[in-house]
């Protein structure tokens, strides 16, 4: 399946990978989250955090949620740096505005 660039900024966060993992994956695998949990190798609590979009995905997490689906990491690690992105650029949104690019164009001698 082919993935496309999101033109930013966005005027909404970006869906929390927890939440894609809550709504859609698991549904249609028919897992619960206790089974999820035993099969991911993790505790209840800590997959409940990543479904409840309180914590984030973590790379170890990415790996053993793109093992159990498999799709590997890489989709739930672009999922939550979206996520991450979008959240710092909104706390530093007035800070970003006042810096202006370095003008590349001309070589330094």
């Amino acid at each position: 399946m082919a993935e496309y660039p999101v033109k930013r900024p966005l005027k909404r966060a970006p869906v929390h990978p927890g939440e894609i993992l809550r709504e859609d994956v698991l549904p249609s695998l028919e897992l619960s989250v206790s089974e999820t949990a035993r099969r991911l190798g993790v505790s209840r609590q800590q997959l409940h955090r990543v479904l409840a979009c309180t914590h984030p995905i973590t790379t170890e997490m990415a790996l053993r949620i793109g093992k159990l689906v498999g799709n590997g990491p890489g989709l739930w690690l672009r999922l939550q740096q979206a996520c991450d992105l979008w959240r710092v650029e909104q706390c530093l949104k007035d800070e970003l505005a006042e810096i202006r690019p370095a003008n590349l164009t001309h070589s330094q001698g």
